[in-house]
């Protein structure tokens, strides 16, 4: 959401469309890539406007990773709000991720990329693949106990190489390969023959 020139958004709605613009500017592009004053500037604001709601890139950028998490999750929690569990569970993979027009696993690149440098960049992406890893764990054991996923499947692995699998598809989509959407088709629909025990 870019305000029109001249039109002054309440503060709120200023800081979400910062936001807005940090997830396009640092999707698109890098955590080191990406000025305060190009995301001010499609935001439609000036840069010290952009610093009064965040007082450095580095807190923007969590603001955005705990936006794009939070987007993914809301979508995820109304598919098993709809669909129950068992079904519902099975949205989660990168075209849930592109529906929302977030592709997380590339924001979690960039911060790996930056952590070696910055302990607070560090700390922050840990804890939240940490919370990420919980959620999605959560989801599986609900769908193992509605008897969905074999009793013999460790929840807690699979959930860590699901974001071991989205790390991969962040690697793909900078690249340009070397995987393609039949390849994440098949990784997808042979994690879901394992969990259920169907070979």
């Amino acid at each position: 959401m870019t305000a029109p020139a001249g039109i002054r958004l309440p503060a709120a709605e200023r800081r979400s469309a910062l936001i807005d613009a940090g997830l396009r500017a640092f999707s698109a592009g890098s955590y080191s890539g990406a000025t305060t004053a190009q995301i001010a500037r499609e935001a439609g604001v000036s840069e010290p406007i952009l610093y009064r709601h965040f007082a450095s890139k580095r807190e923007l950028y969590f603001s955005c990773l705990d936006e794009a998490w939070g987007r993914i999750r809301e979508r995820i929690d109304e598919s098993i709000e709809e669909l129950g569990p068992e079904e519902g569970w099975r949205c989660i993979g990168p075209a849930t991720m592109r529906e929302v027009k977030v592709l997380l696993p590339s924001l979690w690149m960039q911060a790996i990329t930056e952590a070696g440098e910055d302990a607070e960049i560090r700390s922050h992406v840990r804890a939240h693949m940490r919370e990420v890893h919980d959620f999605f764990a959560d989801v599986l054991r609900r769908v193992q106990r509605e008897g969905g996923i074999h009793p013999e499947r460790n929840v807690d692995a699979e959930a860590w190489i699901f974001i071991a699998g989205s790390l991969l598809m962040s690697v793909a989509d900078r690249l340009g390969g070397p995987l393609g959407a039949e390849d994440f088709d098949a990784i997808k629909s042979e994690r879901f023959r394992w969990l259920s025990g169907a070979g």
